[in-house]
């Protein structure tokens, strides 16, 4: 049983907090949900979730709400540390205790990192049911709304992805206006913000302290490991775990079974389950993403090679160095799910003889084919592509074909179809 008196501090310790200076996020969550349902923030450590709860509530203040109809709790807060179900009540009976008016209004519940607290979701259902709470939930782990917990909060919730900043919020952190239009002055800088961008990745900390940039992603990446997955789930074969990451880092493709084997070849036995569980757990926590097979076939597509991709470019220089190929494609993944693509839903990989990056699907058919190379300078790489998304084109009845490039830029008709080639600087600023 929690201490009173501690949560009582921690409340009114965040009456007098003053939120911090903020980047809005292109991100658009209404404070005006239906009031029996949770709005959940998913999302990685350190992306920016608590920073866009501060964005929230200080929309709310500007609107008029007083802060003591506003109470937010980070779960991360070592004083709060084995918290469980029945502490949760008693927060809101202390927080009631100190303002016996604010239940009868309108109240604004920000609850971060609530995951860390066991059988969490059934506090949030018993408070949905009271008719002047508002809801806002953030969570590092993907599972937070796993079948399991659904059962409890099924049509209850509304579910948003946060993840670094785009480039487009990163221009919007440097202070630079997106337009139509840009001198030869603004154009030289974006570019130069862009390189920044591609090469280094966008953690919001790495951009306020660039000269600190690399202790920061190393320190990301540590936290992550070591709190995510060694202490959430009780791992103990550390080593595993961190050659895993490197390995996850380098990989075009990922099988558990190659893994299996490199590992077995370096003399470090593991089980396959085990492995299984562990990249589980890096999907469950956003440092990864796998990407399937595009297949009619629900069996096949779940049976395929998972593609690979990283939460952040940053990963990649610290683990891989300027591979930027591998930037390049990246960039473009994660351009995707900044969109509001979802991650074999909405996009997958193709695969028959020639393989295509990224199809794009809409209302169940496929709307657009995409491939992803740094430099088209040799006539065969071009033409090698072309051809994969010429054929990929005739398999799926596609005809919306796109190259994206570093930095080549053209229409082309081939075999009576026409590709676009587009510079990843005007994919990513949506000015293709």
């Amino acid at each position: 049983m929690i201490n009173k008196d501690l949560l009582g501090q921690i409340i009114l310790d965040w009456q007098k907090f003053e939120i911090p200076p903020l980047t809005k996020r292109d991100l658009e969550i209404s404070l005006e949900q239906p009031l029996r349902r949770a709005t959940v923030l998913m999302g990685p450590r350190r992306s920016g979730k608590t920073y866009y709860f501060y964005d929230l509530i200080n929309r709310l203040e500007n609107e008029g709400v007083k802060r003591k109809n506003i109470l937010y709790i980070n779960f991360e807060n070592p004083k709060l540390l084995n918290l469980n179900l029945e502490d949760l009540s008693t927060i809101l009976e202390v927080y009631e205790s100190i303002f016996p008016d604010a239940f009868k209004e309108k109240t604004f519940l920000f609850f971060d990192e609530i995951q860390n607290i066991d059988n969490w979701e059934v506090f949030i259902r018993s408070i949905l049911d009271h008719n002047n709470f508002k809801v806002f939930l953030t969570g590092s782990s993907s599972k937070m709304l796993s079948s399991e917990i659904a059962t409890s909060l099924r049509g209850r919730t509304l579910t948003y992805l946060m993840l670094p900043f785009s480039f487009k919020e990163f221009l919007k952190f440097k202070k630079i206006k997106i337009k139509k239009y840009f001198s030869s002055k603004e154009k030289a800088k974006i570019s130069n913000y862009f390189l920044e961008y591609f090469n280094f990745g966008a953690y919001p900390e790495n951009l306020i302290y660039p000269q600190e940039r690399q202790r920061i992603t190393t320190e990301i990446i540590q936290t992550t490991i070591f709190r995510d997955l060694i202490e959430r789930h009780g791992i103990r074969n550390i080593k595993a775990v961190k050659i895993m990451f490197n390995y996850l880092v380098k990989s075009k493709q990922f099988s558990v079974n190659k893994f299996y084997h490199f590992l077995k070849s370096i003399n470090l036995s593991i089980s396959k389950n085990v492995l299984y569980n562990y990249l589980d757990f890096y999907l469950d926590a956003f440092v990864f993403f796998a990407l399937e097979k595009f297949s009619l076939s629900l069996k096949k597509s779940e049976q395929s090679f998972k593609k690979i991709y990283c939460l952040d470019n940053s990963f990649i220089a610290e683990i891989v160095g300027d591979d930027k190929g591998s930037k390049l494609e990246n960039i473009v993944f994660l351009e995707l799910l900044h969109r509001g693509l979802r991650v074999n839903k909405d996009f997958f990989y193709f695969l028959e003889n020639h393989e295509v990056d990224f199809i794009i699907l809409k209302k169940n058919k496929v709307s657009k084919l995409i491939q992803v190379c740094f430099d088209l300078g040799n006539f065969e790489t071009k033409n090698r592509e072309a051809r994969s998304l010429l054929k990929a084109s005739n398999k799926l009845d596609c005809d919306e074909l796109i190259v994206i490039t570093f930095d080549y830029k053209n229409e082309e008709k081939i075999d009576n179809k026409l590709i676009k080639f587009i510079p990843v600087l005007d994919f990513v600023l949506e000015f293709a």
